[in-house]
């Protein structure tokens, strides 16, 4: 009697298991060791609708900060080699466009350019480099437009690609 209860346990802490496990796929590597191509399984973002109208306003604001054209999301480079992201935001007035790696806000370095040119009164184009790139250049990237009504950004994951 009590070898069934224990399997019984054993039998829910599993699914218990199985069940989290499908839950994180947002986010999680493919692949363990040094050299191996890490491949992202990542389902699509979760839009949420503002509950109190004054973020509905905030946010859905017709001269709001919007990115209305970006890079691809996901890339891999070659160590030593230059890696680019594009963002171009529109918005009146004129957004500002910031860059982050992992959350962190990203600071000019001789190793990491951000150009910028804007265009007509209400629109900007901003391009992040950095040259050359290391291991530790591997992680998520954003682009974040705001301006006074609004904040948007997008996401780029990169990782460096090991030749054969």
């Amino acid at each position: 009697m009590r070898a069934k209860a224990m399997l019984v346990v054993l039998v829910a802490l599993g699914m218990l298991a199985a069940g989290v496990a499908a839950l994180r796929g947002s986010g999680t590597r493919v692949g363990k060791g040094r050299g191996m191509r890490h491949q992202y399984k990542s389902r699509l973002p979760v839009l949420l609708h503002n509950k109190d109208p004054a973020t509905s306003q905030y946010y859905e604001h017709r001269d709001g900060a919007r990115v209305i054209k970006s890079s691809h999301f996901e890339l891999d480079y070659m160590l030593g080699r230059k890696i680019t992201f594009f963002c171009m935001a529109k918005g009146f007035p004129r957004p500002e466009i910031t860059w982050f790696k992992d959350g962190i806000e990203l600071y000019y370095h001789k190793f990491f350019q951000v150009h910028e040119w804007p265009i007509g009164n209400d629109t900007i184009k901003s391009k992040m480099e950095i040259d050359p790139t290391t291991q530790k250049d591997s992680g998520f990237y954003e682009c974040q437009a705001n301006n006074q009504y609004a904040v948007d950004s997008r996401g780029f994951r990169t990782d460096y690609d090991t030749p054969l």
